[in-house]
């Protein structure tokens, strides 16, 4: 049974192939189930168009296994294969086969003809006509010219080239069904906090190539005896009564260092990395998931396909210049476990203040680009994009709040979900038909009351405007009714919306952030 963030995910991709041609990429945050999404989606195309056959593309051998397991899970008799030499499966012909791109990037031919490719972690994907994907997907289309393409990513962009979809990219459109506040909220993912560290690695002069760090640099620099003992007392301050950490290092050295440091003061822990032999990684990684060992250091192996759902401490001691591998290393800890209530994450290596937090991220800049900020700014409240002077925004009538010259950039605890979150009881709610004083554009207003003299918080929803705005608060009004067990009202018009809206249910609680004069609501429960 899917919940019903997971189905809207796969009504929502239907209705864009329906109404578009080109290639969707689903954004989805890590631990929103998108291997479940995946094996709905293969069964019911399946099912629906018996002579569908479909190929599922990823970069890694765990990745394929997931998807596997939970196709299997969901529809056991499935027409499925896998061809994948890390695996060990080269099984070929299958209505659904799950591979590898390194396996099957040449064999085209082989493969024959396929109506859909779905692809994880599809922001791998090169942004140009090259690389293994690329390449698999060209020879593809030669065979059938009506193959469609899915990308799966919870990170839609890439390092010096921005958004997925800009410039040559493959995929035409991002479709968002879900937002991490939502699933924080709902309770599908574990919360978590950021704590100031009294260590901050220092940067400075450390070359970049490609746009990251150079990885032998950041050794030379931070791999050291005084960096690392230093660290390791720090977290095994900070992390007392914590029972799982997973430790983000800069290498294989620098991961070998640090765990035999935390060995050195009494800590259970073993490294993990592309050298460790497959029989001892495995058994590694099953005895940390079964809390027989209490620390993983990792380089470069443990950011994606890894599941281990207690973890409730990561130290980001990797710094990187990559939003998409911030958002995967601290994607690691939100997995919920009995008994957690959430995950510490010290970050050590600046990736909160590089990147912002988790639900506000800062995407990579094109190649070329230089460091200034675009003359845009968006409107919190609609999401309507201005000019950086204007002082009151066009839509929605909201005031920006005047600039501050000096940006205080300081971590601070919870910063890493985006700080200063308020939580208010909420005793009524009250719909309207907004209309901006300037542009005409009406939209929904919400007022949320705590009591009968209390001030309201205010959000709207711009259901009626073109492209992200509006698809953002078509998906907020679908994700409000779901909760409070009613239909949308997309058969009526905004007055007859607002009308039907002022029947239902409030929410007993609302999450929301002071942005300025303003609020932001980032999070709702009902009863």
């Amino acid at each position: 049974m899917l919940r019903d963030y997971q189905q809207r995910a796969i009504d929502d991709l239907y209705a864009w192939l329906g109404d578009n041609n080109g290639h969707p990429c689903l954004v989805l945050p890590t631990g929103s189930g998108k291997s479940h999404i995946v094996a709905a989606l293969c069964e019911n195309a399946v099912q629906s168009w018996p002579d569908t056959r479909i190929l599922m593309l990823t970069h890694q051998k765990e990745l394929i296994e997931q998807n596997y397991e939970k196709l299997r899970l969901h529809w056991p008799n499935a027409p499925v294969g896998i061809y994948s030499a890390s695996v060990g499966r080269k099984e070929m012909g299958n209505p659904i086969t799950f591979a590898g791109i390194q396996s099957v990037r040449k064999r085209a031919q082989e493969i024959g003809h396929i109506d859909l490719v779905i692809v994880d972690e599809c922001h791998l994907i090169n942004h140009r006509q090259a690389g293994s994907y690329r390449q698999l997907l060209s020879d593809l289309a030669d065979i059938n010219p009506s193959l469609r393409c899915i990308g799966l990513t919870a990170t839609p962009w890439r390092l010096g080239h921005g958004k997925i979809t800009d410039g040559e990219a493959i995929f035409d459109d991002l479709i968002e069904p879900v937002t991490i506040e939502e699933l924080v909220e709902r309770g599908f993912l574990s919360p978590l906090r950021s704590k100031v560290t009294e260590i901050k690695y220092d940067l400075d002069g450390i070359k970049k190539r490609g746009g990251e760090y150079i990885e032998h640099e950041l050794m030379q620099r931070l791999d050291t005896e005084e960096y690392n003992i230093a660290v390791a007392q720090e977290i095994i301050a900070i992390g007392k009564g914590r029972k799982s950490w997973l430790l983000f290092c800069t290498g294989v050295k620098h991961s070998e260092h640090m765990a035999e440091i935390l060995r050195a003061y009494g800590i259970t822990t073993q490294c993990v990395t592309g050298e460790t032999p497959k029989a001892d990684r495995e058994y590694y990684l099953e005895e940390f998931k079964a809390g027989r060992i209490q620390c993983l250091t990792n380089a470069n192996v443990l950011t994606t396909g890894f599941d281990a759902p207690g973890i409730d401490l990561i130290g980001m001691l990797r710094p990187t210049m990559s939003p998409s591998l911030y958002v995967q290393m601290a994607g690691r800890g939100m997995r919920i476990a009995d008994g957690k209530e959430e995950c510490l994450v010290l970050d050590f290596a600046g990736n909160v203040a590089q990147h912002g937090p988790l639900t506000d991220i800062i995407p990579p800049r094109k190649a070329g680009e230089g460091k200034g900020e675009a003359p845009i700014k968006v409107c919190d409240n609609c999401h309507e994009i201005v000019s950086i002077n204007t002082r009151e925004c066009p839509a929605c009538g909201m005031l920006f709040p005047v600039e501050k010259v000096d940006l205080d950039l300081t971590l601070r605890d919870d910063d890493i979900m985006g700080n200063a979150i308020e939580e208010m009881a909420v005793s009524d709610w009250q719909w309207y038909v907004h209309t901006s004083r300037k542009s005409g554009k009406q939209m929904l207003k919400v007022h949320y009351y705590e009591g009968l003299s209390s001030k309201p918080v205010t959000e709207y929803l711009t259901v009626l405007h073109d492209g992200w705005a509006g698809e953002k608060a078509v998906n907020t009004l679908i994700s409000m009714c779901s909760a409070a067990g009613v239909n949308p009202p997309f058969d009526k018009d905004l007055a007859g919306a607002a009308d039907y809206l002022n029947q239902v249910l409030p929410p007993a609680v609302i999450r929301h952030k002071k942005d300025g004069k303003y609020h932001r609501i980032i999070g709702r429960k009902w009863n």
